[in-house]
């Protein structure tokens, strides 16, 4: 009897954990995922970790951000930007190849626009939050190094990075492509007493990790009980 009443106790609690998480999960990922339907981002890939290869990755960053900048700047939504770097991407990969040539290399490049998976990312209050976005990558040679992102719609690639992206343009410009929900979600003020979106991944990952060892628990008690 006693067995009985713990295997079903066990159970019960087990299916109450999972289904919270699971809750959890569901309206965190369906906030997150919103955000990731309003933005594009600029991804451009190493050929590998060296220092001269790292160093290239990043002028080819600047010499596509500078010649894409004028028609970028002009983009007026996100469907507009889509279609401005779906008939440039042969443009993009030769202004790459070019730069590389320039500094005395001949990796190939592929530029192509998809969706790709990042993980979080924070520029200065600015917080994006794990998830599938569309993308602009670029691919330099063996595409295995450390990789460089920011986002090109809305165009915060052309604030200048250097400054965490928390001047008044910055904000301007995520308020227009994302709702308010979706903006306070990414915009995290040091003195904002919300739940920030990096405390709210570690309590994700908590749940992650609590659901793994109360089943190693239960297998455990299920062995001695034989459930």
């Amino acid at each position: 009897m006693y067995k009985k009443w713990m295997s079903g106790f066990v159970i019960c609690f087990l299916t109450g954990i999972v289904f919270i998480n699971f809750l959890y999960l569901r309206e965190e990922r369906q906030e997150l995922g919103k955000i990731g339907e309003n933005l594009i981002r600029f991804h451009v890939l190493a050929n590998s970790d060296s220092p001269e290869d790292q160093e290239l990755k990043l002028k080819v960053r600047d010499k596509i951000i500078h010649t894409m900048a004028e028609e970028l700047e002009k983009s007026r939504d996100i469907n507009e930007t889509r279609e401005i770097l779906r008939t440039h991407l042969h443009k993009i990969e030769e202004i790459a190849e070019e730069e590389i040539k320039s500094r005395g290399e001949n990796y190939s490049v592929t530029a192509s626009l998809g969706e790709s998976i990042f993980p979080t990312k924070r520029y200065g209050n600015v917080v994006f939050p794990a998830g599938i976005y569309e993308a602009l990558r670029i691919e330099i040679g063996e595409a295995k190094g450390q990789n460089w992102w920011c986002v090109m719609f809305p165009p915060l690639c052309f604030v200048d990075v250097k400054h965490g992206l928390t001047d008044e343009e910055t904000q301007r410009e995520l308020k227009n492509a994302l709702t308010e929900e979706e903006y306070h979600l990414v915009y995290s003020d040091i003195n904002n007493k919300e739940l920030p979106i990096q405390l709210k991944s570690k309590i994700s990952e908590i749940f992650q990790e609590s659901k793994v060892q109360i089943k190693g628990r239960f297998d455990r008690i299920a062995s001695i009980f034989k459930i």
